[in-house]
């Protein structure tokens, strides 16, 4: 039997497809690209904007048109979050929810016994253990995305992943150890930390944060270790100073914003201001010289044009090195659906495309600041014309021009330019 797994959404998504292929592997299939034949497609969905239910429901329906006798199989966050309307995709034969994630085998099998389509979708619960999971590869990459925590107890005005995720729970560092110590085995290289809300990250237990970090940077043969999205209300100055002193840590830091307006902040009910906010990036560039500072913002969010200009003030005045834009969309469950959409779709578009362009530049102009200076990159991948990829510490993506590197190597590197503002050029 072959399966394909078609993933939308954030790093915990693709770490829990790697895990759900790593458990029909085990059971004798045989797991190919999406865009191969196969007897099962898994749609792994991603409910937070309209967005990506759109391409969800898309994705389904071309599974289904494109390989008829196959089975298609929806799940993730969109069944958890709107489970009547993951239900009503009815080209899905198979739909369970991100809770049920370590039971895709025996649904599978259930399927075929009872002959039916099956629906399967159990809500979460306040007290939800965190599920087993575990992996020990991440297909043929050397970085590997780890799963800590998952759930969220933030409750931002515009966000559904409370519905989607659940509350907030952690994986035991007794766990993450074995499982990183397997991936080490495996010849992966560097971990990437993530979760729903990792800042939360042993809440209400006696680890945290440096806990896990530190597991990864006594692991033999991990070379490195980086944090997924952090919220900035949540890394205090012991955070900031014990990872200071993990040398396998990679001081890229991507710290989820929103919005540079406090106004706009407290509307979102983001606990922090844009003052704070910027106090934070402050002492981690004077803790980590050289750190490289990426972040989320929302555009349309129930603002003013004059509240739009002082949230792209701010992101200037920061400087990050990358900002990943997003329209506000609004969806239904949440506190601020029930405040109607006060900013036309087109003027959110235009905001997004305007912020967009202004931190593209702050991006270009890091490149170039970084032209002529050493850094070490982990080789990841191998271009068709001989050349190699991968990432600096603080995640720069490079292309390093020599032949005889090995996938895992780290190298030193100069980097000599920078090629569509996309990626610098190494020797």
């Amino acid at each position: 039997m072959k399966a394909a797994f078609y993933t939308l959404g954030c790093k915990v998504n693709q770490y829990e497809s790697e895990y759900m292929a790593e458990l029909l592997r085990s059971a004798g299939f045989e797991i190919v690209s999406p865009d191969q034949e196969a007897d099962y497609y898994i749609v792994n969905s991603c409910t937070v904007t309209a967005t990506a239910d759109q391409k969800t429901r898309q994705s389904v329906r071309r599974f289904k048109r494109r390989h008829p006798g196959a089975t298609v199989i929806l799940t993730g966050c969109m069944p958890q979050a709107f489970p009547e309307e993951a239900k009503a995709q009815l080209d899905a034969d198979i739909v369970f929810s991100n809770k049920s994630d370590g039971d895709i085998f025996s649904i599978i099998n259930r399927y075929h016994t009872e002959k039916s389509r099956i629906v399967d979708i159990n809500a979460h619960q306040t007290g939800d253990p965190f599920a087993p999971c575990a992996i020990s590869g991440f297909g043929q990459r050397v970085r590997a995305f780890v799963k800590i925590e998952d759930g969220c107890d933030r409750f931002c005005s515009y966000c559904i992943i409370p519905k989607s995720r659940g509350r907030v729970r952690s994986k035991a560092p007794a766990d993450l150890e074995k499982e990183v110590q397997d991936l080490a085995a495996h010849g992966i290289k560097e971990i990437v930390l993530v979760g729903i809300n990792l800042s939360a990250y042993g809440k209400g237990q006696d680890f945290d944060q440096l806990d896990a970090v530190a597991i990864c940077d006594r692991t033999p043969g991990i070379a490195r270790v980086r944090l997924g999205s952090l919220e900035p209300d949540h890394i205090t100055d012991r955070m900031i100073a014990g990872l200071a002193k993990i040398e396998k840590f990679c001081p890229q830091f991507h710290i989820s914003l929103q919005s540079g307006c406090t106004k706009t902040l407290k509307s979102m009910n983001r606990h922090y201001t844009a003052d704070e906010y910027a106090d934070l990036c402050r002492k981690l560039r004077a803790a980590f010289p050289g750190a490289t500072l990426t972040t989320d913002m929302m555009t349309g969010f129930h603002e003013t044009e004059a509240d739009f200009e002082e949230s792209l003030a701010f992101a200037k005045k920061i400087g990050f090195e990358k900002v990943h834009v997003f329209p506000y969309s609004q969806r239904e469950g949440t506190a601020a659906s029930k405040r109607g959409d006060s900013v036309p779709r087109q003027e959110k578009e235009r905001r997004a495309k305007k912020l967009i362009a202004e931190t593209d530049k702050l991006r270009e102009a890091y490149f170039d600041g970084l032209v002529g200076q050493k850094a070490r990159v982990l080789v990841e991948q191998q271009q068709p014309n001989g050349t190699y990829t991968g990432y600096t510490r603080n995640y720069v993506p490079v292309t390093i021009h020599r032949r005889d590197l090995h996938i895992g190597d780290l190298v030193e590197v100069t980097i000599t330019g920078v090629e569509n503002a996309d990626h610098c050029i190494a020797e």
